[in-house]
């Protein structure tokens, strides 16, 4: 008679087809990792997956959803620690976005350079990529540093410059196109300094997109 499994089971299952799942898809690409493959790699049939998940699209969304909500952990976690030092606060992120990054980059990698066109079908997925990406504007919130918080579709534009100056150097590193005398994580550092100076001192300017 087969084993009923517990809830603990269940999540322990899909947390070890997650993690061989995160490292085979970010290695080879999603299109090349077969369903067979991934229930070899943690030791069941190749039909035990079925039971978890519909497909291995599902599986993709799944690992995906993980490692936005652990980018966003992170983040949340270095916003709050700075409650009492707003200035303090786009230099925290950034540090704690960087070690994400460079802590886990096969996460990073199947976060945002993966195209998954069913991405919208999976809810987790859509509040996880939600919530991560938000992480991009808390320091908007106040933007100036005095309480004042900005119209919203100036704060997404800002939020996005910053994100840009994250993830340029990050992916420039993980394609190998830093020279070795140039980190990421300094890269990074410059530009959040440099961008936040200029915010600042520009407060009350329109940031929005400029004439296409």
């Amino acid at each position: 008679m087969p084993r009923i499994l517990s809830d603990a089971d269940l999540e322990d299952f899909r947390a070890r087809l997650c993690d061989a799942a995160e490292h085979m898809f970010a290695e080879r690409g999603p299109e090349a990792v077969t369903i067979r493959e991934l229930a070899a790699a943690v030791g069941v049939s190749p039909m035990t997956p079925y039971r978890y998940f519909k497909d291995k699209d599902a599986i993709l969304a799944a690992v995906r959803a993980r490692a936005f909500d652990r980018h966003a952990d992170l983040l949340e976690s270095a916003y709050a620690a700075y409650a009492d030092d707003p200035a303090a606060r786009p230099a925290a992120l950034a540090q704690a976005y960087v070690q994400f990054a460079l802590d886990h980059p096969e996460a990073y990698k199947l976060m945002f350079d993966v195209h998954q066109p069913s991405a919208g079908d999976y809810p987790d997925l859509v509040r996880a990529g939600e919530r991560s990406r938000r992480t991009m504007s808390l320091q908007m919130e106040t933007a100036d540093g005095g309480g004042v918080a900005l119209p919203q579709s100036e704060a997404d534009f800002i939020a996005h410059m910053y994100w840009a100056a994250l993830h340029g150097p990050l992916m420039l590193h993980m394609s190998g196109m830093l020279p070795a005398k140039i980190s990421a994580s300094a890269l990074v550092g410059a530009l959040i300094s440099n961008l936040d100076k200029a915010l600042r001192g520009a407060a009350g300017s329109d940031w929005g997109p400029g004439p296409h």
